[in-house]
């Protein structure tokens, strides 16, 4: 990138230096031909006996310098605006084709070491099965594994393939009435399930809504999953559901991890797009979680917010439509 501005930068001062040379020329071509002119009028007209004529026409001369010099000037502005436009766009472009690039490398580094790990603790789990005789504790704890590792590999495959629904207009929500708040208990028990640790559960009965249930499923989970990525297993996870009036209802997955500087809060729902770099970077995850939960939220009538979380973390609020 610094080799590009570098030679964009110099091929721009180039045809710069090129423009005001050109324009240069302009000016003293019309200068000389403005003395041509000059003198081809004092041997035509004698200013002693015809002032009168001879300064009319003076006048007239330099009115013609000027109408060039203003007509060269306008000229040169206006290439020289366009060719700035031009460059900025052309830059400007290529900085996004860079950006986009980096995320899809790091998109491609993360996604790679998602689909690894699962499969090979399953692979790992279904060995030891196999080698040894193992008593039935042991035997359902390795099987346990085993299906949590499916399930992330199930939650990755599905954020795949609905990011590329997405991305090809392929999308199409199936719409129905169902019980927001039966959905998050379900929710909040599957994780609780899946995981060894504490969930705060506070979930509102009797909020129904109208969209595509395993959608909004899916950008809750995705939430869910990154408050789990980023607080430390010792700390809480809060998740709550309760209405905002008669029209909306607010969904709250709330940690105590690092937090969101306020820089980036808004580039969290960006595709691939991921605090830090994927060399530094401890957590799990492939940029496409909270892109995915921004796309389904808004495409269902809702918003999210960010907020700091007291004394540290993150909270995610989801606003909702409901029915009556």
């Amino acid at each position: 990138m610094r080799v590009f501005t570098s030679i964009y930068v110099l091929i721009l001062a180039y045809i710069i230096a090129a423009l005001v040379f050109w324009e240069m020329s302009l000016q003293r071509q019309s200068g000389r031909i403005y003395a041509q002119e000059v003198t081809t009028l004092r041997n035509q007209i004698d200013s002693t006996r015809l002032p009168n004529i001879y300064h009319h026409e003076m006048t007239m001369l330099k009115e013609k310098l000027d109408s060039r010099t203003r007509q060269y000037v306008a000229e040169g502005a206006t290439f020289l605006i366009v060719i700035l436009i031009g460059a900025a766009v052309v830059y400007g472009s290529f900085s996004r084709r860079m950006l986009v690039s980096k995320q899809q490398n790091n998109f491609m580094l993360a996604v790679t070491h998602e689909l690894k790990s699962p499969i090979a603790a399953i692979k790992l789990n279904l060995q030891t099965l196999e080698k040894h005789r193992l008593d039935e504790e042991k035997r359902n704890l390795l099987i346990d594994r085993c299906i949590k590792e499916s399930n992330r590999l199930n939650d990755l495959c599905n954020n795949l393939l609905f990011a590329s629904q997405i991305e090809g207009r392929q999308y199409k929500p199936a719409m129905e009435d169902f019980s927001l708040s039966a959905m998050m208990e379900d929710v909040v028990s599957d994780f609780a399930g899946r995981y060894n640790r504490k969930f705060e559960e506070d979930v509102n009965s009797g909020c129904k809504s109208t969209g595509d249930k395993a959608m909004l499923r899916i950008a809750i989970n995705n939430l869910i999953e990154n408050a789990i990525k980023y607080t430390p297993e010792d700390k809480p996870i809060r998740i709550s559901l309760a209405k905002n009036g008669n029209t909306t209802a607010m969904v709250s997955v709330a940690d105590e991890g690092p937090g969101i500087p306020d820089a980036e809060k808004k580039r969290v729902f960006d595709k691939f797009y991921r605090i830090g770099n994927e060399a530094s970077r401890k957590s799990k995850g492939t940029g496409l979680g909270l892109y995915l939960a921004g796309k389904i939220v808004s495409q269902h009538g809702g918003s999210i917010a960010i907020r700091d979380n007291s004394p540290g973390g993150t909270i995610f609020e989801v606003t909702l439509p409901v029915t009556a």
